[in-house]
């Protein structure tokens, strides 16, 4: 069967075009068919897509459910940290998931949106778990695709790194910044792959930042994404260890640091 050179997902793609199906007509409709009202998110969100920390939260009663929250495959729950109202959505695995909630949450009111997912490692680390701050993402997925021209790597905003700059000096866990590779298939890492991501100098993998750093910059949003490095692809025993709370009092720990620097700076603009 003749195949065009070009695949289908570089295909027909129009960067600059308005999108015909949108968010908020999505969630009015949403609005319509259960009878909420629209009630505005918080201004800091965060997904967590293994649900450790929506899981930590409502364990020691300090989440609520946010009742005008319509979106059709997930909640969004609240909690206070820091003085600092955020809203949590668990479990949006994957590059599409995620940034169909976060066009969502932006629809609905979000200025910042924090990131923390669960990674692999790649590179050599002096100490596991760790966090990495990450600054641009490779674009091994598909969702990335369809809001920027092919590239290699999707980029954080500029900004918001210069902001996070000082910002982890003393924190309980290493927080390292560079490069990771976004991927599709965590379960079609092949060993050649992994030594040619290894190679490039990519310190680990995961499933969402590349997209999410394509949605940021095509929709002039503030995203921000964190790997939480903590197994080696299950290639030893004992492997996919978090820690305290299955990381979770770590990486609000985390969330605290992140919203203080940026929600001053997000006033300040």
């Amino acid at each position: 069967m003749a195949t065009s050179e070009t695949p289908p997902i570089l295909r027909d793609k129009h960067y600059d075009a308005l999108s015909a199906f949108t968010p908020e007509s999505l969630l009015r409709e949403a609005r319509r068919q259960k009878g909420a009202d629209k009630v505005a998110v918080p201004k800091t969100c965060l997904l967590d897509p293994d649900g450790d920390i929506v899981r930590y939260l409502n364990a020691n009663g300090r989440a609520r459910k946010h009742e005008g929250w319509v979106c059709y495959h997930t909640d969004l729950w609240l909690f206070t940290l820091d003085g600092h109202e955020i809203g949590v959505v668990a479990c949006a695995v994957g590059a599409s998931f995620a940034v169909l909630v976060a066009e969502e949450l932006f629809a609905s009111g979000c200025a910042l949106l924090i990131s923390i997912t669960s990674s692999g490692q790649l590179a050599p680390m002096d100490r596991l778990p760790c966090f990495i701050l990450i600054d641009r993402a490779l674009r091994d997925e598909g969702t990335s695709y369809h809001y920027m021209p092919p590239a290699d790597f999707s980029a954080a905003p500029a900004h918001l790194l210069q902001a996070l700059s000082g910002a982890f000096g003393g924190f309980g866990e290493p927080v390292l910044q560079g490069a990771t590779w976004t991927t599709d298939a965590p379960f079609r890492e092949t060993a050649a792959a992994i030594d040619a991501m290894t190679q490039r100098g990519l310190l680990a993998v995961e499933m969402e930042a590349a997209a999410l750093y394509a949605f940021a910059a095509a929709r002039g949003q503030d995203v921000v994404c964190f790997a939480h490095v903590t197994n080696q692809m299950g290639q030893i025993e004992g492997d996919f260890e978090k820690g305290e709370a299955d990381g979770a009092s770590q990486a609000l720990a985390l969330v605290a640091t992140v919203a203080r620097s940026l929600c001053a700076v997000q006033a300040a603009g």
